[in-house]
């Protein structure tokens, strides 16, 4: 393997990193740590470093890393892979989305939709957040599965299967987006020891916490068939794919037996991540015409 296709990898794990640490300040209720200032924290390049301020902080510094990565990712690759390679624009899409990261972070900053804000405003910018998030994860994959060697796509060649790659890919985005809202919800409206809504709760976010689980069984029924429709028999990631459906599964109703501790909502969202990158590559071997076409130093 290259180094550059290291390095894609390597910006592509940071970035799941960096996700994972977005998901601690938000079950943390630690999203107004810095105040309604950004980028600046309370006004302050390097703020005094404690409680919700060191999380969010934490966060948002990792942000930065991760932007400054996929930015030296860039031009990289317009300076080692030649013009007309996919690669490049794997790039650009990757650069394009960790920006909407920024800019769609700091609007909620900004709008002070954090903490204990339950608006309408919220519960929409969450799944949008999330949305994003996913069309970045899937961005810098595919720039590494091309900086590895993977060869262009070709739907048109493979009409069967973009078919069921696109129903898929919007089936998980769409699982991921009531998901988010889900973990809003018990964010929000934190749960008993049982795993029951504690009684008195009277918002709408509390009734839509049961259409993720639904969702996510249904989901699950029809993505081990899918799997093996999209997935060739070489295929490690499409091979990975009725494992880390089985674990999401198993994961989800841990976290709701055991309350919606923080550390296991952290481990759910690291096996979606985890699912929605495998499902990006099965996907991408599946739809590839020629493997070896690019070959950067």
């Amino acid at each position: 393997m290259t180094r550059i296709a290291r390095y894609a990898w390597f910006t592509l794990v940071f970035n799941m990193g960096v996700i994972l640490l977005g998901a601690l300040v938000r079950a943390t209720g630690s999203g107004a740590g810095c105040g309604r200032s950004w980028p600046t924290c309370q006004g302050q390049v390097l703020p005094e470093l404690s409680g919700s301020t060191a999380v969010e902080y934490t966060h948002r510094a990792a942000s930065g890393v991760a932007l400054v990565l996929v930015a030296i990712l860039v031009v990289w690759v317009w300076r080692q892979v030649p013009s007309g390679e996919p690669a490049r624009t794997g790039g650009v899409l990757s650069l394009i989305s960790i920006v909407g990261e920024a800019l769609i972070g700091a609007m909620i900053v900004l709008a002070e939709w954090v903490a204990d804000d339950a608006s309408i405003a919220r519960v929409v910018a969450v799944p949008m957040h999330l949305v994003n998030t996913l069309f970045l994860l899937a961005s810098l994959t595919l720039t590494a599965f091309w900086l590895s060697g993977g060869g262009r796509l070709s739907p048109r060649s493979h009409p069967t299967i973009w078919k069921w790659v696109i129903a898929g890919g919007v089936a998980i985005v769409l699982l991921a987006a009531t998901g988010a809202v889900t973990a809003l919800a018990d964010t929000l409206f934190p749960k008993n020891g049982s795993g029951l809504a504690d009684t008195g709760e009277a918002h709408f976010l509390t009734d839509l916490r049961i259409v993720h689980p639904i969702l996510a069984v249904a989901a699950a029924s029809i993505g081990w068939w899918v799997s093996g429709r999209v997935a060739g028999p070489r295929s490690r990631a499409g091979n990975a794919l009725p494992l880390l459906v089985g674990l999401m599964l198993i994961s989800g109703s841990l976290n709701i037996v055991l309350g919606v501790p923080v550390w296991m909502q952290l481990v759910h969202l690291l096996l979606a991540d985890t699912l929605w990158i495998a499902y990006v590559l099965a996907s991408a071997q599946a739809l590839e015409v020629s493997a070896g076409v690019v070959q950067p130093a």
